[in-house]
């Protein structure tokens, strides 16, 4: 166990493998259905094979919310306690609520030493930079430089995803800028991205197919030169579809690292089944 501790939150999507080679803590984000009736944590109570299962089902789209301020300090409690510093590195403010929950939490412990991170993203572009810090942690470098690492990990980390369909981030509010998309590429598949942020608009495309050539042309143009490549295929419901757009990245792009990671609930409640992208991280 490394003296520093790691935390983020489950719209990471962070293979369950990692969370316990690095003693990471998740913060779980809630699922909600049936008017309020059903509270689930993501990836706790359902898993995402569960989710989308029923997703296809359901004639109900269920909501989503942040994990809370009592979660963080359930969480933070025992850590502090052992007088063991934290880094808290979560989804950007503008796709979830959680790191203003975890601002709160930390406002009850007023002399630990706590860190908190916005990294800017979502799913396993917040992965990556997780992985960046717990793995700094675990080499044994010091706090200051742990969290130096976790500050300047959004810049060496990028996402790029392609949805069937814009209704769901749309209804979800989490389109940002790509919100001018709506109502002018119903018979498009856009390749998105996050930047600063927020769920953008990067290249329209017209199919799914164009879009994920496109997705491994552009990755490739923004790693280029840069050392020690980690790609990960993410889905919505998709596994063999994301192995294959996961095989034409490793043929590619040539990473040290490739992995698969399904997209959370309550991620996929905002981007729908169907939704496949790849997530990648250089070192620094």
């Amino acid at each position: 166990m490394s003296k520093i501790a790691v935390i983020s939150d489950s719209l990471a999507n962070l293979p369950s493998n990692f969370i316990d080679q690095y003693d990471i803590t998740i913060a779980a984000t809630y699922l909600i259905w049936d008017d309020g009736k059903e509270v689930l944590r993501d990836g706790v109570d359902i898993l995402p094979s569960e989710f989308y299962a029923r997703l296809k089902e359901s004639k109900e789209i269920p909501t989503t919310s942040q994990a809370t301020v009592a979660d963080f300090v359930e969480i933070f409690k025992p850590i502090v306690a052992e007088g063991r510093p934290i880094i808290s590195i979560h989804t950007s403010p503008e796709l979830s609520g959680t790191l203003q929950s975890a601002e709160q939490a930390k406002k009850m412990y007023p002399d630990a030493k706590i860190e908190l991170v916005n990294s800017q993203s979502i799913a396993m572009e917040l992965g990556f930079q997780i992985l960046a810090v717990a793995r700094a942690a675990e080499e044994g470098k010091s706090f200051e430089e742990v969290v130096a690492i976790a500050q300047d990990a959004k810049n060496h980390t990028g996402i790029f995803f392609v949805v069937d369909t814009l209704e769901y981030l749309h209804r979800g509010g989490r389109i940002g800028g790509a919100s001018r998309l709506i109502g002018t590429a119903l018979n498009m598949k856009p390749l998105l991205h996050v930047d600063g942020g927020r769920v953008e608009s990067f290249e329209k495309v017209r199919t799914k197919t164009k879009a994920k050539a496109r997705m491994l042309d552009v990755i490739e143009e923004r790693v280029k030169g840069k050392p020690n490549l980690r790609i990960a295929a993410l889905h919505a419901g998709e596994e063999e579809e994301a192995l294959e757009l996961l095989d034409a990245a490793k043929k590619q792009l040539n990473p040290i690292e490739a992995l698969i990671a399904d997209v959370s609930p309550v991620v996929g409640t905002h981007v729908g089944p169907g939704t496949v992208g790849l997530s990648f991280s250089t070192d620094f």
